[in-house]
């Protein structure tokens, strides 16, 4: 059985013994950062699968490391912030994050999201089994073995795995209204709680790859109350 390894990046001393107490209880091998420097040793050191930072970090906050964390693909990322603000949420979705939680936290809440982050990163290489690795629309295509997006000109875009399982559910269910619940569960394997703006943020960061207009979408329209509709062409 996989021994999945966390790393937890957290200057606060307490609040780094406490999270490494918590998810060596679940069983896993947990490392320790205090900032982007330490973060990096330990990457390049272990084979880690979900790091959890928070975002006031001394030197480069979380926000800033969090772009050089969602190039690997296969990195779940969890933001703890003790900022309650949506614009600091909205801003670490945008970047690629797969979640975040508010300090103070429920630990039970933190382990079963990262437990549900870890189960999702090891499914990708069972799902390109099952279905068509390249899809193609409108001139684009998706990739779901490298989860690439090449342009109609060419330009190869590496996105983080919400927005590929997003689009993909939408792809896959051409013409179909795909409720907010529906994606969220998909991309995170959690329910839609209060004021999420997760599905919002991801949908928006689709439209800016290959759309002109976010007022005027083209391929994934907003049906409003309900959710979300593939409009595209398939090739």
């Amino acid at each position: 059985m996989q021994t999945y390894q966390v790393l937890v990046v957290e200057d606060e001393d307490v609040t780094r013994f406490n999270l490494r107490s918590l998810f060596e209880a679940e069983g896993y091998e947990v490392f320790e950062a205090i900032d982007g420097e330490s973060m990096a040793e330990q990457l390049k050191k272990n084979a880690i699968n979900l790091v959890i930072m928070d975002i006031n970090l001394p030197g480069k906050n979380g926000l800033l490391l969090a772009r050089e964390l969602t190039v690997n693909k296969d990195l779940g990322l969890i933001f703890l912030t003790g900022r309650d603000s949506d614009i600091d949420k909205i801003l670490g979705l945008e970047i690629g994050a797969d979640d975040y939680l508010t300090k103070p936290f429920n630990p039970r809440e933190l382990t079963i999201r990262a437990r549900n982050i870890l189960t999702r990163i090891g499914q990708p290489a069972a799902e390109t089994e099952q279905v068509q690795s390249v899809i193609t629309f409108n001139q684009w295509s998706l990739d779901s073995n490298s989860r690439q997006m090449t342009s109609p000109e060419g330009e190869v875009i590496a996105i983080p795995r919400g927005e590929y399982r997003a689009l993909s559910l939408l792809i896959k269910n051409v013409g179909k209204i795909i409720t907010r619940q529906e994606l969220i569960k998909e991309m995170t394997g959690r329910d839609l709680r209060e004021n999420d703006r997760t599905v919002d943020v991801t949908i928006r960061r689709l439209r800016k790859h290959f759309e002109l207009n976010d007022n005027t979408p083209e391929l994934i329209n907003t049906i409003h109350g309900e959710g979300y509709r593939f409009v595209g062409t398939l090739d």
